[in-house]
């Protein structure tokens, strides 16, 4: 049985929770929250409010980070100072070779291991890529996303000064290009412009062509369902026109904790150190016996 901490218990937390319970091997050891998060009923037992609390609650075999992403760097390191390892949904593509190197030196000081990058996009759509590429090694890959919302870019809009709520929606324009339409709802005196501003000028939505519209009530628009189509066309040896496509349309935190307790059940198979999920055999993602998969998968 592998005992299991989650670390933020909002959407994706809850996602989380959901696939914890669910699997066989597993056990859910405590949740972190930020103090003064209402407890829900049933878990007070489990519940911590700091960090350094979760030792409090015996062995961990894995910590589950659903943070923000860029909160995770910071929390991924100092779990990994005090020897638990880590899975996160860690989203940010530009930076995501900067943060492996930095949770790998920290992860082999106390033989740890981390999981980063540990969605499903980065994460188990990087897998379809690298598969996609293997098959056909000449050629492009364009990765649609959407229609719809993207947690990691409404977290970053709701953190402008005055935003009261905000909600990105992702729109595939073709070709791997995309449109950012984010709607926000302004705290009592905020200044409308001046967040538009920020969120345009933020470099998680600079690259796109983004859009921000004012809307009195979020949760009226509110909608967790997403999708991504990814499609190549390339050349396997010497044969050109090689058509591959993959899609699906989930409901996105659901997804994103799967995908990470799955990610914290293969982190306890890993030599000291930080990966990524294209680094790590997909096997371990899996529960149950070796034989069993390799009789059944392959």
């Amino acid at each position: 049985m592998l005992y299991i901490a989650i670390v933020g218990f909002g959407n994706v937390g809850k996602g989380a929770y959901e696939a914890v319970r669910g699997a066989p091997d597993m056990e859910l050891r405590c949740v972190v929250e930020a103090p003064g998060v209402p407890v829900p009923a049933g878990m007070e037992k489990v519940w911590a409010t700091n960090l350094e609390d979760i030792r409090k609650y015996g062995d961990i075999d894995a910590a589950i980070l659903c943070l923000p992403s860029r909160m995770c760097p910071d929390a991924a390191e100092t779990l990994l100072r005090m020897g638990v390892r880590t899975a996160d949904a860690y989203d940010t593509h530009r930076h995501i070779w900067e943060v492996k190197c930095r949770l790998d030196a920290a992860a082999k000081e106390t033989g740890a291991a981390a999981i980063i990058a540990a969605g499903w996009d980065p994460g188990t759509d990087s897998i379809v890529r690298a598969m996609l590429e293997a098959m056909a090694p000449r050629g492009l890959t364009y990765t649609n996303f959407g229609p719809g919302m993207s947690m990691g870019h409404s977290v970053i809009a709701k953190s402008m000064a005055g935003v009261a709520d905000a909600l990105s929606v992702t729109i595939p324009t073709g070709a791997g290009v995309h449109r950012r339409m984010v709607y926000v709802q302004m705290a009592p005196g905020g200044d409308f412009l001046a967040a538009a501003a920020s969120i345009k000028a933020d470099p998680d939505f600079a690259k796109d062509d983004t859009h921000v519209t004012q809307v009195d009530d979020i949760a009226a628009l509110l909608d967790m369902g997403h999708g991504v189509e990814m499609v190549r066309k390339g050349v396997s040896g010497a044969t050109h026109n090689q058509i591959m496509e993959f899609s699906m349309r989930i409901n996105n935190p659901a997804l994103t904790g799967q995908v990470m307790a799955s990610a914290a059940r293969a982190v306890t198979k890993q030599a000291p150190g930080c990966y990524t999920l294209i680094e790590v055999p997909v096997i371990d993602l899996l529960p149950g016996e070796r034989e069993d998969l390799v009789k059944r998968l392959v």
